[in-house]
C-alpha cells in the first residue's frame, strides 16, 4: 500500500475521537479515523448511558458511537480498521505506521484511551488471550453460552458485567471486599440481574488453565476458605484504568502514570500533535468531555494546519 495522505490522522475512535473526526471533516480538512477495533474501548462496553446530552432515555455505548461515527462519516471523514504500531512524530508531516500501510498527515490527534491494568496474578499472564481478558466488548461473543468470570469491585467492572450477560450463560462477579465502587443504580441492576452471580470477600489465588485454555478461578475468602468457580473465560478489573500511552513513550510527554499531557487547546508537547479523552490527564473521565476534547483539538489542529494565528471560536 502506498502512503496515504491526509491533513489529519486521528487514532482511536472512541467518543473523543469520534468528534475530533467530526469536527476536522466539517472544516473541510482530509480526516482518518484508525481503529484496531469496530466498536471497542471503555464506551462500547457501557450498555446504559444516561448523562449524555441530547438522549433522555438511555443510549447503550455501541449505539452511541456508531452515531458519532456514522455523523462524522457524512462529513466525509474515512474510518480504516487496523492495528497502529508506531508514530513519527519528528517532521511536519507526521506519520502512523499500520498493518494496512502508512498514514501521513500535518496533524495527529491521540484518541487511544484507557484500559485495565494486569494485576498479575498466577495464571494471569500465561492464559492471556486464551481466556484471560480485559476487554469484554472485544472477546466477550467468544463465550456464547458458557460460563465467566470478573474479576473487580468497580463500576466499570459491573457494566462489563452487564455487557457479558448478553452472550455467557452466567457471569461470576469476583469482588475483593464486601462492597462494589458504583452508582447505587448500577449495583441495584446487578444484584437483580438473572445472569449475575456476586461473589464478595474472594482474592483470586490463581487462574487454572487445562489444554492451554482457561478452566477455573481458584479463590480464596476472608477466613482463608478456598473455592473453585468452573469458568472459561475471565475478565481483569482490579487495579482501574491505564492510558493506552505504552507507543507514546518519548514521543510526548507523559505524567507519572502515563497519561498524556496537553495545554487547553489539547496539544500535546509536539506540534501539531494532539491527545483526547481517557489517554488524556484530565480531572474527570467522562464521554462528554471526551467529546468536548475531541472538538477543541479538532479546531486547534485546523489553527495548526492552516497556520492561523487564532482558533477558531465559535462555529455552529
Amino acid at each position: 500500500m502506498e502512503e496515504a495522505s491526509y491533513d489529519v490522522i486521528v487514532i482511536g475512535g472512541g467518543p473523543g475521537g469520534a468528534t475530533a473526526a467530526l469536527f476536522a471533516a466539517r472544516a473541510k480538512l482530509k480526516t482518518v479515523i484508525i481503529d484496531k477495533a469496530k466498536f471497542g474501548g471503555s464506551l462500547a462496553a457501557t450498555s446504559k448511558i444516561a448523562n449524555y446530552p441530547g438522549y433522555p432515555t438511555t443510549v447503550s455505548g455501541v449505539e452511541l458511537l456508531a452515531s458519532m461515527r456514522e455523523q462524522a462519516q457524512s462529513f466525509g471523514a474515512e474510518f480504516v480498521q487496523t492495528q497502529v504500531y508506531t508514530l513519527d512524530l519528528s517532521e511536519d508531516t507526521k506519520r502512523a505506521y499500520t498493518a494496512e500501510g502508512t498514514f501521513a498527515a500535518k496533524a495527529v490527534i491521540l484518541a487511544t484511551g484507557a484500559g485495565a491494568r494486569q494485576s498479575r496474578i498466577a495464571g494471569e499472564e500465561e492464559f492471556l488471550g486464551r481466556g484471560v481478558s480485559y476487554c469484554a466488548t472485544c472477546d466477550g461473543a467468544f463465550f456464547q453460552d458458557q460460563e465467566v468470570a470478573v474479576v473487580g469491585e468497580s463500576q466499570e467492572a459491573l457494566e462489563e458485567s452487564f455487557f457479558l450477560a448478553k452472550y455467557a450463560h452466567t457471569v461470576h462477579v469476583v469482588a475483593p471486599r464486601d462492597a462494589f465502587k458504583a452508582a447505587p443504580e448500577v449495583i441495584e441492576e446487578a444484584i437483580a440481574h438473572e445472569k449475575l452471580r456476586l461473589h464478595y470477600h474472594r482474592r483470586v489465588k490463581e487462574i487454572v488453565g487445562r489444554d492451554g485454555l482457561v478452566a477455573e478461578l481458584a479463590l480464596v475468602g476472608r477466613g482463608g476458605e478456598e473455592e473453585s468457580l468452573p469458568i472459561s473465560g475471565v475478565f481483569m478489573y482490579l487495579l482501574g484504568n491505564k492510558p493506552a500511552s505504552d507507543f507514546l513513550q518519548g514521543l510526548v510527554e507523559l505524567d507519572e502514570q502515563g497519561y498524556v499531557i496537553t495545554d487547553e487547546q489539547m496539544q500535546t508537547s509536539v506540534p501539531g500533535v494532539y491527545a483526547v479523552g481517557d489517554v488524556r490527564r484530565s480531572p474527570l473521565k467522562q464521554v462528554v468531555t471526551a467529546a468536548s476534547d475531541g472538538a477543541i483539538a479538532a479546531m486547534a489542529a485546523d489553527r495548526y494546519v492552516h497556520r492561523r494565528a487564532a482558533m477558531i471560536k465559535q462555529w455552529a
